[in-house]
């Protein structure tokens, strides 16, 4: 009898041992699962973020471009107002040159 016992608890303590390892072992394919789907958030956040950041380049990027083309624009301009100015100014000493050469010129 006594050892029909010690097998029986002997058999329960192997029973309960092996649901222990069945419930850690279901536990942590669960933290597996749940690592794993963390990991994918994880990595989808970096994408989008990478994402987020390679726009932010494009539009950083197109905005310096504009920048520079009006930049370019307004030197372009002011070259041309400068061209203008001294042309003008130059028009205008060749017209008093004249002047002054015909008053010269009856005065004589």
């Amino acid at each position: 009898a006594v050892v029909v016992v010690a097998a029986v608890v002997v058999v329960a303590a192997v029973v309960v041992v092996a649901a222990v390892v069945v419930v850690a072992a279901v536990v942590d394919m669960a933290a597996v699962v749940v690592v794993a789907a963390v990991v994918v958030v994880v990595a989808a956040v970096v994408v989008v973020a990478a994402v987020v950041v390679v726009a932010t380049v494009v539009v950083v990027a197109a905005v310096v471009v504009a920048a520079v083309v009006v930049v370019a624009a307004v030197v372009v301009v002011a070259a041309v107002v400068v061209v203008d100015a001294v042309v003008v100014v130059a028009a205008g000493v060749v017209a008093a040159v004249v002047v002054v050469a015909a008053v010269v010129v009856v005065a004589a």
